[in-house]
């Protein structure tokens, strides 16, 4: 039977630091990578702002390649995610409303404004056009 699973969560000592990720000691003989995007939650510019050589961190291990001896890290998927702001549901009313008119004037959404202001556009232009040949 191997000695660890994908899926396991273990504790780990950081042993070395990359660019692209830390390495983390398992035991004495395993260690594997925890990838900069599975650091923590969110983005991460620079690895040294969130880890050190020597912290002990809680891992879970993504993924083992047996052949290649060669063991993928999450720190992330050991911490709950931050709480997401919810943004304002609409009113399913508002919803087919907004679709209706859309429907109507044919036009996507989001394009409705350029659509109103381009008339305006328009004869600003030519009023310029007409200012600089007189």
């Amino acid at each position: 039977m191997a000695k660890f699973e994908t899926g396991q969560v273990l504790e780990g000592k950081v042993t070395g630091i990359q660019p692209y990720g830390a390495f983390v000691a398992l035991d004495e003989e395993v260690q594997g990578l925890v990838h900069i995007s599975e650091v923590t939650h969110g983005f991460v510019k620079d690895i040294n702002e969130h880890l050190n050589v020597g912290d002990t961190v809680n891992v879970k291990i993504l993924n083992i390649d047996e052949g290649k001896g060669k063991y993928s890290l999450s720190i992330r998927a050991t911490q709950e995610a931050p709480k997401q702001e919810k943004q304002p549901q609409r009113k399913p009313q508002q919803q087919k409303q907004q679709a209706a008119v859309q429907q109507e004037e044919g036009t996507p959404a989001g394009f409705n404004t350029l659509k109103d202001k381009l008339d305006e556009w328009i004869n600003q232009s030519k009023e310029r056009e007409n200012t600089f040949r007189k």
